[in-house]
Parts: structure tokens; C-alpha cells; sequence
């Protein structure tokens, strides 16, 4: 029987036997750039709200104003830059633009990677930088009143409940850097939407094989979903909290008897 004679479900089986590891290889390419994409933005966009966030009062030295509003108007371009045009402009732009100004032929995972990372780093910037904002000054006074610098106080203080409190936001940008990593097939990058087009160009089942292509999306952006909103609930602890000791005496209940009590109601 010919592709041509079969029904809808018949030839989305039929594409799935055929090409079942070309879906499987192009989906692992999808999630390996999402999440590597995904996990160096964080890291720019931690880097990124650590310096606009560092303190600059008018008592400063001239040269450190100068020099830390040079860099907030450098770090406020790349953002509203990378945040305010489409990432399918910003692979071309960076991939022939290096072939063209550098001589410099980027390897398509390679680009794949950086072009990922610093778009995620521009919204995971502004993200990092609200959680900080979010946490109460007085955390940053305390830690400061004894001794610790701007950097410590972010790194152990201020970060780690940063972190929590951007969770749903680092999701949603794995979330969306999974599905817009389609746009890199523009600069020949094999992950799971260009992999479709060539199924469905092998046999003009466009209909078929991009349903395919929608279901493994769908299963993939789920599963992360559930995953991150499980860590969310991890990271929040359990809802109640008992004091550990081992002094027995430091118990502030159900450990001492008061019979005199008991002698008295009698």
C-alpha cells in the first residue's frame, strides 16, 4: 500500500516507524540547546542583577560613579537590545555576521548555544534583578552590619531567596526557549522542527508529521513544567517546622510533667 492510500492515522504511524530516531534526535537537540541555553542566561542574568544592584551613593569615589554608570548603560542596552528584537533575527544577525565582519564560521551548536544564552540572559536579567528588589532591605542592612560586603551579602543572603522567588520565571523561560528553538533551523541547526520539515518534504505529509511535531513539543514542555513545579516544592520545605535539639530541656512542649498542678485541681 502506497503513503498516498493510507488514512491519517495509518501514515503518522507510518512516519513514526520511518523515521522515529530522526524525531527522538531532533527533540535531544531541542532540550540540550533549551536547557544549556536556559542555564547560561541564568547565569548572565545573575551576574547582570548582582552589578545594577550594586550600591553607588554620591560620598563615592568620582571613578567608580563614572565607571558603574558607564557599565548600567551598557548592561541597559544589551537588555532592552536582545529583549526588544526576535531571537529569529538575532541567530542571523550574530551567525553571518561573524562570517562577514570576523571571518569566523561559528559551528551551528555552538551559535545554537550563545544565541540562546544571551537572549535568555536579557529577560533573566530584568527577572534576577526584580527578585533582589523583592527581598527586604533589612536583610541587606543585617548582613552588612556585620561585616559583609555587597557581594557576600548577595551570594549568601540576598541570592538564595532570590532564587525561589524567580523559580516560576526560570520555567517559563525553559519552557519558551523549548519551543522558540525552532527559529534556529534558519542557521542549519538539526533540532526537532527542521528534522520535521524534512520528513514531511520526503513524502508531502506536512499535516502528519508537524502533528507529530506538536505532541513531542507538548510532552516535552509538560514534563518540564511538572518537574520544576515538583523543585518549587522542594525548595519551599515542608509546611511546619519543629525545632531539633538535643537538650531535651530546651523543648518547649509536651517533655515536662507538672503533678503539683494535678495535686491543686484536686
Amino acid at each position: 500500500m502506497s503513503i498516498s492510500q493510507m488514512n491519517f492515522f495509518e501514515r503518522v504511524v507510518f512516519l513514526l516507524k520511518t523515521f522515529g530516531k530522526s524525531y527522538v534526535s531532533g527533540a535531544g537537540y531541542t532540550f540540550l540547546i533549551a536547557l544549556v541555553g536556559t542555564f547560561f542566561g541564568l547565569v548572565i542574568g545573575f551576574i547582570i542583577g548582582i552589578i545594577q544592584t550594586i550600591p553607588v551613593k554620591k560620598t563615592d569615589p568620582l571613578v567608580k560613579r563614572i565607571v558603574m554608570k558607564i557599565v548600567n548603560y551598557i548592561l541597559l542596552a544589551y537588555v532592552e537590545v536582545f529583549r526588544g528584537t526576535p531571537m529569529l533575527v538575532q541567530a542571523m544577525f550574530i551567525y553571518y555576521g561573524f562570517s562577514t565582519l570576523f571571518k569566523i564560521n561559528l559551528d551551528y551548536m555552538f551559535a545554537a548555544f550563545f544565541i540562546v544564552s544571551i537572549n535568555t540572559g536579557a529577560y533573566m536579567a530584568e527577572t534576577v534583578r526584580g527578585g533582589i528588589l523583592s527581598i527586604d532591605e533589612g536583610q541587606t542592612e543585617g548582613a552588612q552590619s556585620i561585616g559583609m560586603t555587597h557581594f557576600q551579602t548577595m551570594v549568601y543572603v540576598i541570592l538564595p531567596q532570590a532564587l525561589r522567588n524567580i523559580m516560576p520565571q526560570i520555567g517559563n523561560n525553559l519552557i519558551i526557549n523549548i519551543k522558540d528553538t525552532c527559529v534556529l533551523f534558519a542557521i542549519g541547526v538539526t533540532e526537532l522542527f527542521s528534522r520535521a520539515k524534512s520528513v514531511a518534504g520526503a513524502y508531502y505529509t506536512y499535516f502528519e508529521a508537524f502533528t507529530i511535531v506538536l505532541i513531542v513539543y507538548f510532552i516535552m514542555t509538560f514534563i518540564c513544567s511538572r518537574v520544576l513545579r515538583l523543585i518549587e516544592s522542594k525548595m519551599d520545605g515542608p509546611e511546619s517546622y519543629d525545632l531539633a535539639t538535643t537538650d531535651t530541656l530546651a523543648y518547649t512542649s509536651g517533655m515536662a510533667n507538672y503533678p503539683f498542678k494535678n495535686r491543686r485541681m484536686k
